[in-house]
């Protein structure tokens, strides 16, 4: 990592720390709503499809913002770069070191040494990483169970999956007074196209590993989620992408070698990144409005960007209802009359 992109990224954290205060400054003309501070796009026009995260949930990390006019997204930095239009990484780092009042990066910093030795900001990446990489291989554990509960049965040696014995769980305001720190978890590793680790996933479980922990959100990314994905296979020209990494479990049980991606939710969804020899996408949807909104959103940058789009609908709520009701054998039959007739010939006799 050069040192300007690693500044770059200490002084990301630093302004998610002050997101609410970084957009009344560059986005005046935005208000909050809920969650979100709401414009009209990275110049600070006055509307709605720019939103930037205020808060961290598990949907997302705080300072990630999206617009969906465009496509465009990105952290505070990104939204600092192309608010005050700089043309070089180095200009908006002096211009978000002003706004933070910090002193100037000094050329001989070692800012990557200190990012790694200083303890971790709470959801940051490096936080994200480090939690993925004090997790345990997936094959025997409870979270292997837990899947098996779900019919999943090709993911135990699966290099974006494993398993933390006690992840820490922090309770909200929905959550029943005494609920518990800690439980085990199914940890997925959140990447970029090229397999860097930009974030990490955790899907907290009950003691037996017989279904998700009762807990308000048992679901949580942490890290650089935003057009990022849990990557499963190298995607070249064909990729499948859906929400949630089950949905995509689901599809794997029945198409192995297909590359595909989990999103982790309908917002990421519709912002994932493309890689750049894509030529057909297919969006494994959920039956609910968020997906539908999501597809739409998919289907405008897609045809900008000349791939061509296809939907794969369940029949159920999503694809793993279709198969813990149908089974394996139905739901790849039903699947692979959806697949483009090529792809069809390349991964549909996988399954045996």
């Amino acid at each position: 990592m050069g040192r300007h992109s690693s500044r770059a990224a200490e002084l990301s954290e630093r302004l998610a720390a002050n997101a609410h205060a970084v957009c009344r400054h560059y986005l005046p003309a935005g208000r909050r709503e809920g969650r979100y501070w709401m414009v009209g796009d990275v110049a600070g026009t006055p509307g709605r499809s720019l939103y930037v995260r205020l808060f961290e949930t598990e949907r997302g990390t705080i300072g990630n913002w999206v617009d969906a006019a465009t496509g465009e997204h990105g952290d505070l930095v990104d939204l600092i770069r192309l608010n005050q239009r700089h043309g070089r990484l180095s200009d908006t780092i002096i211009e978000a070191e002003r706004f933070l009042s910090l002193p100037p990066s000094a050329p001989d910093d070692d800012t990557t040494a200190a990012v790694f030795t200083k303890p971790a900001r709470a959801g940051s990446p490096i936080a994200a990483k480090r939690l993925f990489a004090a997790s345990k291989p997936l094959s025997g554990s409870l979270a292997a169970t837990y899947l098996r509960s779900r019919s999943i049965t090709r993911a135990s040696h699966l290099d974006a999956l494993r398993f933390h014995p006690r992840c820490y769980y922090r309770a909200n305001d929905d959550d029943v007074p005494g609920t518990p720190g800690a439980f085990p978890a199914l940890i997925a590793a959140v990447t970029d196209n090229e397999g860097a680790q930009t974030g990490t996933h955790r899907t907290w479980l009950n003691p037996t590993g017989s279904e998700k922990a009762k807990v308000a959100s048992p679901r949580r990314a942490m890290g650089n989620i935003l057009g990022h994905a849990v990557r499963f296979g190298q995607a070249d020209d064909v990729l499948i992408a859906g929400e949630g990494i089950e949905t995509i479990l689901s599809l794997r049980e029945v198409l192995p070698t297909m590359p595909m991606a989990a999103a982790t939710s309908s917002a990421h969804l519709a912002a994932i990144l493309f890689p750049p020899t894509l030529h057909r996408l297919y969006v494994a949807r959920d039956r609910d409005a968020a997906g539908d909104a999501a597809f739409g959103i998919l289907t405008d940058r897609a045809q900008a960007a000349g791939i061509e789009l296809m939907s794969l609908m369940p029949e159920l709520g999503d694809f793993n209802d279709d198969l813990r009701d149908h089974g394996a054998s139905v739901l790849g039959q039903r699947v692979c009359l959806l697949l483009h007739e090529h792809d069809r010939t390349r991964f549909s006799n996988d399954s045996d």
